[in-house]
């Protein structure tokens, strides 16, 4: 049916109101898990070190002679490691005219966007701290680079056909100078992480913790070992944790924590208690100076990763989700 003719439609109006309410929705995620579960620490150069050691292997066939002279035994020396500390950072620039004129969802574009910045600066910090990165000392040219939590994890591993360990500067001490290389990627399985589990422990480590994409979380719940996956309630019957969130193994709980920010292709099994990231220079913004009718702000933060041991942790790595 025809319109009637001089019918005042709203597509000929002039002056109609927009209909734009007062919100912005972001949903992107925040959660940086593996910075929220690990300590916290200062370092005071860029270069941040520290030292590890351990004990003699023991040995049932210790024995001496009845009134023998005592022979000195070689002794081992600590090893120094290290992580260079890098700068994150984010620089913001209004113009004037943006911040003055009236906007719906929030007053002061600055402002605004300066609520953005250190949610984004956490994430970055976070993906470089869960990754396989080598450190870099810094220069006159190059920026400083930290090494990540699945480069630093160099002995206990289950790897994919032709993947290796990350090396160090040193021979058996220093610094990650280059990161783990990716092998052929498989499907992980319960007999790997069984396999990891007991070589962290056989080397004196109690992980708490693994960490790993959410694609690669939906396959560690599957695993049905039931002797592994149940929570003692006294002298009751055991319950068994379908979801896997807490995985019972024979060496304590773990749990099974997803990340946004891991490399989505390896599973790192960690004690928490042995990972910090160590501040240079905490997260901070100040103003930068103005040329114009413009405003500019920078936030940035210096940092490293320490881990005090990496033999108390594991990794699955080259997994395929």
């Amino acid at each position: 049916m025809a319109v009637p003719s001089n019918t005042v439609q709203r597509t000929a109006l002039v002056g109609v109101r927009e209909d734009l309410i007062d919100k912005i929705s972001n949903i992107d995620p925040t959660e940086t898990p593996f910075m929220n579960n690990i300590g916290s620490g200062t370092a005071k150069q860029t270069l941040h070190e520290w030292q590890t050691d351990s004990l003699a292997a023991a040995s049932g066939t210790n024995k001496a002679v009845e009134g023998d002279d005592a022979v000195n035994d070689a002794r081992s020396p600590t090893k120094r490691m290290g992580n260079y500390t890098q700068i994150s950072r984010k620089t913001v620039q209004v113009s004037d005219t943006a911040d003055a004129v009236n906007k719906a969802g929030r007053n002061k574009q600055m402002a605004y966007e300066m609520a953005k910045v250190a949610p984004e600066l956490r994430r970055d910090i976070e993906t470089r701290l869960c990754g396989n990165y080598a450190a870099v000392p810094s220069t006159s040219s190059v920026a400083g680079e930290a090494s990540g939590a699945v480069a630093m994890i160099r002995t206990n591993a289950s790897r994919g056909a032709g993947g290796a360990a990350s090396t160090l500067s040193g021979t058996t001490s220093g610094y990650v100078n280059a990161a783990a290389t990716n092998g052929t990627l498989r499907t992980v399985t319960e007999a790997m992480l069984k396999t990891v589990m007991q070589l962290a422990w056989s080397a004196g480590g109690k992980p708490k913790m693994a960490m790993m994409s959410g694609l690669i979380k939906q396959t560690f719940s599957t695993f049905t070992g039931i002797a592994q996956q149940r929570h003692e309630v006294g002298s009751g019957m055991a319950t068994i944790i379908g979801a896997a969130d807490v995985y019972v193994s024979d060496f304590g709980n773990v749990a099974f924590v997803p990340s946004r920010f891991t490399t989505g292709r390896d599973a790192m099994i960690l004690d928490p208690s042995l990972w910090s990231v160590c501040w240079l220079q905490p997260l901070q913004d100040k103003p930068l100076a103005e040329n114009g009718n413009s405003t500019r702000r920078l936030m940035w933060g210096e940092y490293t990763l320490r881990c005090d041991n990496e033999l108390g942790n594991g990794v699955i790595a080259d997994i395929q989700p």
